[in-house]
């Protein structure tokens, strides 16, 4: 196996994995061993329903046809039991035609490497290349059988349940949040030189989240945005959530303006302190840093203002450029004190749909292949249809109905008569 490197991104910290949701990741492991393992096999059986498709009766019925499934069984593996589900043909010729899985043949019980062989799995990635070299891992020579075919008939599948998934009527839902972000890929596809995978996630009235929307784009422009938002109102969506979250690019937030106008902007804290960081000489980033960190962990938006007129007050001189980059964003990047402060830990980052989308960004950095549009499109909704089941609701899910039924909120407390309850307990 090849080993690569990557120069990782200046990620300020600990927070962001955990807002992910991620749960258990030998959990995680499973549920895509699981799902890989069935997805194979049921190309292996249509490969062998096919290659008989001509073979049919007087009646012209066909001979060999499908047949329920065997009862579940497990591989064992060194993170668990793996279930998996053998479909059953029969042959109405009785000539004693069986389908045998290559990938999982009757005998298979136990995999010894799969905890090594997932991971690479979905870093790597599934192309028609690794396919087969990676699920030899799984399970061992048995897997050299895999076909090219069977691969490309996966691919496709995987590429129709993206369409049919972003066809879906939206009339009935409603978002309180969205986190937005453009995933460059380096993918090289058809016409473009690169992809950009426009993706928003969002958090649903119970406090859950959810996928929302998965396009792509020639970079992260205004057209590219747009054409994904009309999208979404078209099949339904006719309101925008109260808040997005996303950083810096222009191209979202010109869009959002124009097709979803009453939503409010948050600035990633995430990206504005890397950004900021990067416009100032090594010796004073660490200093800087827990300036900045004073603004955004601030009790209360008094507190936070003040604090970032410190900032500007402290660097200004010496360092504009740096300072231009925080002042040019001041209330989008304080919009969040008017919403619950059980949910600024979610809504003042794009980390969890940073945090998601690692998977892909970690597939795409190591296929410099030209792919299709389509193939990229449904590997990557596949990938984040898997990292969704792990998601987690955010906290104080209970707030959200106060904020859609029109409840005011200051420095994260409700507001009664005028006046925010926080303030109340001080006056007391």
């Amino acid at each position: 196996m090849k080993k690569h490197t990557k120069a990782e991104p200046l990620r300020p910290e600990p927070f962001a994995l955990a807002d992910a949701g991620v749960g258990s990741l030998e959990e995680l492991i499973r549920q895509g061993a699981r799902q890989i393992i069935q997805q194979v096999v049921e190309s292996e059986l249509q490969s062998l329903l096919s290659s008989y498709a001509h073979v049919t009766s007087i009646s012209g019925q066909r001979v060999v046809v499908r047949n329920g499934h065997h009862p579940e069984r497990s591989i064992l593996t060194s993170v668990g039991p793996v279930p998996v589900r053998i479909p059953k043909v029969r042959d109405r010729s009785g000539s004693g035609i069986k389908f045998n899985s290559q990938l999982v043949p009757p005998y298979v019980r136990r995999s010894q490497r799969i905890s090594a062989a997932l991971p690479w799995l979905y870093l790597k990635g599934i192309s028609t290349g690794d396919m087969s070299e990676a699920l030899q891992a799984l399970v061992g020579d048995q897997a050299k059988g895999l076909s090219p075919a069977v691969v490309s008939r996966l691919k496709k599948q995987w590429s129709e349940d993206w369409k049919a998934w972003n066809k879906r009527d939206l009339s009935s839902e409603q978002y309180v949040y969205w986190w937005a972000d453009g995933v460059y890929t380096g993918l090289r596809a058809d016409e473009f030189d690169k992809q950009c995978l426009l993706v928003i996630m969002g958090v649903k009235p119970d406090g859950s989240k959810e996928r929302v929307a998965i396009g792509d784009g020639i970079r992260e422009s205004k057209e590219s945005w747009r054409d994904l938002l009309l999208d979404l109102k078209d099949r339904g969506l006719k309101a925008g959530p109260l808040l997005a979250t996303g950083d810096g690019a222009m191209g979202f937030w010109a869009a959002l303006n124009e097709v979803y106008p009453e939503t409010r902007h948050q600035r990633c804290w995430v990206h504005k302190v890397a950004n900021i960081l990067n416009a100032l000489p090594k010796s004073v980033q660490g200093k800087a840093r827990a300036n900045l960190k004073e603004i955004w962990h601030a009790p209360t938006i008094d507190v936070a203002e003040r604090a970032f007129k410190r900032f500007v007050s402290s660097y200004g001189a010496k360092y504009p450029q740096a300072v231009a980059k925080l002042t040019k964003d001041e209330g989008a990047l304080l919009a969040f004190y008017d919403f619950p402060a059980e949910h600024w830990l979610h809504i003042r980052t794009s980390n969890p749909i940073e945090s998601t989308f690692a998977t892909v960004r970690h597939r795409s950095t190591r296929t410099r292949n030209c792919v299709s549009r389509d193939t990229f499109l449904g590997l990557a909704f596949k990938l984040i249809e898997e990292a969704e089941k792990s998601w987690q609701k955010i906290n104080g899910a209970d707030k959200v109905t106060a904020l859609l039924r029109g409840d005011v909120f200051k420095n994260g407390e409700p507001v009664k008569d005028n006046q925010p309850i926080v303030e109340l307990r001080l006056a007391a």
